[in-house]
Formats: C-alpha cells, structure tokens, sequence
C-alpha cells in the first residue's frame, strides 16, 4: 500500500498540473511561485492539487525563481555553424539587437541531434533566464526538457503544442500559394524536393504543397517526390530521378537543397533541364547568385529573430507574452 504523504517517489510534473487544470505551463509555474500576473482564484487552484498530490517543484525550477541572470540563451542546431545556412546567423543577428535594446545579454549554445547537454549546462548553472529555440522538432527533445523544468522559452517555428510559445511565418500558406502557382503554369509534372520531415517547418512546407494540389484538383505525382534529403549526394540522385521522371518544375524545400539541385541540372544536359523552372519554399543571398531564375517565399529572418526575442524577453518578465506570432512574407523570383 502506498503512503501518500510519506516517502512516496513524486512523480507528478509540472505538465500533469497544466493538463489536470485545463492551465499553461507557465500559469501553473507563475501560481506556484507567486510572480507574474496571476488571478486569485487560479492561484488557489493550483496550490490546492499541488497539496493534494505531493508536488515538490525540481531544484533546477526552484533555483532559476530565486535567481535573474538578465542573460537570454539561444540554441542553434549544430550545422548553423556552417556558412551554406545563412537562416540562423541573420536570426542570431535579430534576437541579439532585440536583447541589447533591453539590456539582455545573449548566450549561445548548440544542440546536435538528441544530445542536449549544453542546454542542460546553461540551465542548471543558471546562466540564463530563459531560452530561445531557433528550431522546432517534430520529437522535440529541448523543448520537452525545458517544459520539465520550468524554464520560459520560445521557439522560432511553428510546434501542434498550443500552449508553446512561437513565432513564425505561415510557411504552410506561402508554400501552397508558391505551389500553386507553379501548377497554375506547368500542371501536374510539378517536383519536389524535401529535407528532414523530422523538422516541423519541413512538415508545415509539405502540408502547404499537398494543399496545392488538393485546391486544384490535379492528381499527385509521388514518384517526383523526394522527402528527407539530408547531403549534396541525396540532392544530386533526387534530381536525377526527378528529371528522368518527367518533372518540369522543381520545388526545392530550402535554399541550400535548391543550390545543389541547380548545380545538378546545370551539369546535365542543357537541352534536357534549361526548360525546367526551380523554386524554393526558402530564400536566401545564396540564391541570388545562380544562373537560374528561381521563384521563392521570402520572409524576413533578421525580424523573425527580433520578434522571437522580444517575446521571449516579455515572458520572463511579465510571465507571459503573445502565445503564436505570426510573420509576413512575399513571393518573388530572384
């Protein structure tokens, strides 16, 4: 028989308390500690089911409520340190503009793969208030760790998790209107090349391609599709077969997987690809600077990393800032 109110291991966390009382995350953590804007009422809530269920917050929770750093960390994926993905360094840019306007300071760590151990150090030697994380995963180990933990962060990207706070452009309806006007022009011999779908802004793409087609009512080809493009090499055979499948039309899902498959299609025949169109659901300089006219979404990633701060920044100070921001973005050929 257990015994409820003694040496019993706690098992509760800070997500069963959110889920049982219909709360956020961080309203459950700003009623426990007693700072932000928080309703009477819900404060009592909170601190009655804590009671009833034994909850005792971690250490590393406890420790970053006592504490202010006026440091902010920003997470990279391990290849933002590579110059063919320019996305992270103009983000990096926005976020430290935002935090130097309010007197924040930027600590910047990596994550590669499923190690997290750098974030981890950051936050349990409390050398920030909160975090930044510049990439949403479909199984997001980060973002699970810091929810464990109590630790405000925002993510740049779009996550299902509703009560995630995010910033983003619509990436799924910029990429369908690009989509569709390429179907427009070309109908149903449409490519697509595609990276990691265990990536959310991939998944979000996808989505916005497959709406395309559904909207126009011409069927989908799937042996032109090409999803979890991860190399130079996987780039060159997708294109490969792509154009020995009959595509005219090739939508690349970034800009560094559309700068490989330009430099493929300029190595074949000329007579075979200069009539086949490229598009990019992502642009960058990089883009600019080929050959090929290439239709893309542009958006603004410098203001994407201000934007995130500033959230970000509001969070930790006010407990809470705009849940889901949504970001413009344009569609041109550069």
């Amino acid at each position: 028989m257990s015994n409820k109110s003694g040496g019993q291991k706690n098992t509760v966390m800070l997500d069963d308390i959110a889920k049982a009382l219909n709360l956020s995350k961080s309203t459950v953590s700003r009623a426990m500690s007693g700072e932000g804007r928080i309703g009477s009422e819900t404060r009592r809530r909170v601190l009655e089911y804590i009671s009833e269920h034994n909850y005792r917050p971690n250490s590393i929770a406890r420790s970053l409520a006592k504490s202010k750093t006026n440091n902010i960390g920003v997470v990279l994926p391990a290849e933002a340190f590579s110059n063919e993905v320019p996305f992270f360094q103009n983000c990096l840019m926005g976020v430290c503009e935002a935090a130097s306007s309010m007197d924040y300071d930027v600590v910047v760590t990596s994550v590669k793969d499923n190690d997290i151990s750098q974030l981890k150090r950051i936050v349990e030697n409390r050398k920030v208030d909160g975090i930044l994380l510049t990439r949403a995963l479909v199984a997001d180990s980060p973002a699970d760790y810091l929810t464990e933990t109590g630790t405000p962060f925002v993510v740049v990207g779009s996550t299902p998790d509703e009560k995630t706070f995010q910033v983003d452009p619509d990436h799924t309806a910029a990429c369908c209107e690009l989509t569709s006007r390429l179907l427009d022009e070309g109908g149903e011999r449409v490519a697509l090349l595609m990276g990691d779908l265990g990536h959310t802004v991939n998944k979000s793409r996808y989505d916005g391609f497959l709406k395309a087609f559904a909207d126009s009512g011409l069927k989908l080809n799937k042996k032109l599709i090409k999803t979890d493009l991860l190399g130079g090499q996987s780039v060159r055979d997708a294109v490969d077969a792509v154009v020995n499948g009959g595509a005219r039309r090739i939508i690349c899902s970034d800009d560094f997987i559309c700068q490989k498959a330009i430099m493929r299609l300029d190595e074949l025949s000329k007579e075979t690809t200069d009539a086949i169109t490229t598009a990019s659901f992502y642009n960058s300089d990089q883009l600019k600077s080929q050959r090929r006219n290439v239709l893309v979404v542009d958006i603004n990633v410098k203001e994407l990393g201000t934007r995130a701060g500033e959230n970000l920044i509001e969070l930790i100070e006010k407990g809470e800032t705009e849940r889901r921001t949504l970001l413009g973005y344009k569609i041109l050929t550069v």
